[in-house]
């Protein structure tokens, strides 16, 4: 469609106003996106439903498969495992305090900045695009999987005996590995959303109407719930025969495979290619839509302008480079489990860290978000 002509969509309703040829670009592909169609904000509460009957399928299906691994555990194990030591940092007692108040401070960081910007989306009416849609979806994902996370570490900083029962460490592998697939998918969708905005802006309203959004997140949801279900199923269904201590801060596949009585060459090879296709199939959305963009962008004459487009999606890159080299590191590689030590603080980083920074990216270099901050603050105070 020409920048200059008159077109009228008759299949979404969208009338089309024609926009002049200039040296600046349109105004439409400097904001994050227009409101959607007629069919309302993605932020309601139907949208809220779906999510938590997803979420009530995601915990049956968990509760199968433990059953499963259960049963299938007492037959094979010669001693069957009933809970594990999570050892942890190794460090003296002092250090353990001084480690418990570094997490809880970090921890305090992301409940507080997470449900701050889950708070601002819904509560700011100028905030109801597909964007912040997903943004505020991203937020309460790093709330999730960091609380699956943080408590029971914290716990166990000011505990002797810092023992996980079996079912509760098939638990947390289970949320976990659902949470942080699901952000995995949810950054790829994120990324289709500003090649949408920025390349097709006069679509864009169709393209990610109200029913797009809430499908899309949903999608992820599930394809999280597909890798976390076959992750788990895979991993507790090996041998545990007496060794019970994981070199680990919380149940990860990894330090799971390393004290099994059989040998995990099979878990291994699933767990390299589960994480490798998952990667690259997301890295791959991720580049593809970047790349058109970067295109689009290198065709605006105004430098200013560029500017502008860019800046809309530097936090997103940014968010997108933490998560995907860290997960990379833990999982993609074949060597990741002979290396403990190494793992638990790149765990650490993707565990907390990048849950702690990504409201503070997405807020300290985000204006609409920052506005949206003022004018609440204003309303409350009566302003």
């Amino acid at each position: 469609m020409h920048p200059g002509g008159n077109s009228e969509g008759s299949a979404s309703g969208v009338t089309v106003t024609p926009v002049a040829e200039s040296d600046c670009i349109p105004q439409s592909w400097l904001q994050p996106g227009p409101a959607l169609p007629v069919e309302g904000s993605p932020v309601t509460h139907s949208n809220a439903r779906v999510l938590i009957i997803s979420f009530l399928s995601f915990s049956s299906l968990l509760r199968f498969y433990l059953y499963l691994s259960h049963e299938e555990g007492a037959k094979m194990n010669d001693s069957e495992v009933t809970d594990f030591i999570l050892l942890g940092f190794r460090a003296p007692p002092e250090l353990q305090l001084l480690l418990f108040l570094m997490f809880l401070m970090v921890y305090v960081v992301i409940v507080l900045g997470n449900v701050s910007m889950i708070i601002v989306v819904r509560g700011d009416t100028k905030l109801h695009t597909p964007m912040y849609f997903f943004l505020s979806n991203l937020s309460y994902l790093d709330l999730c999987y960091s609380t699956v996370i943080a408590p029971k570490t914290l716990a166990n900083f000011l505990t002797k005996e810092k023992k996980i029962s079996y079912n509760g460490c098939a638990a947390q592998f289970f949320f976990f590995a659902l949470f942080v697939t699901t952000e995995g998918f949810l950054l790829a969708v994120m990324a289709f959303d500003r090649f949408s905005a920025i390349c097709s802006p006069l679509l864009y309203p169709v393209h990610m109407s109200q029913k797009v959004c809430v499908r899309l997140v949903t999608g992820s949801y599930l394809c999280g719930c597909i890798n976390s279900v076959v992750q788990t199923g895979f991993t507790f269904s090996l041998r545990f025969c007496g060794e019970n201590r994981l070199d680990h801060f919380f149940c990860d596949v990894p330090a799971l495979i390393k004290i099994a009585c059989v040998d995990p060459f099979v878990n291994e090879i699933v767990l390299f290619v589960l994480s490798a296709l998952i990667i690259i199939s997301t890295t791959a959305i991720i580049l593809v839509s970047y790349a058109y963009i970067l295109c689009t962008v290198l065709k605006i004459p105004s430098t200013r302008g560029r500017s502008k487009t860019f800046s809309t999606c530097g936090s997103h890159v940014a968010v997108v480079s933490l998560f995907y080299g860290t997960v990379f590191f833990m999982y993609a590689q074949p060597g990741a489990i002979s290396a403990p030590e190494q793992s638990k603080i790149v765990a650490v980083f993707y565990t907390l860290i990048i849950p702690m920074l990504n409201p503070l990216i997405y807020s300290l270099r985000n204006k609409d978000v920052k506005d949206a901050v003022k004018r609440m603050v204003c309303r409350g105070a009566g302003v």
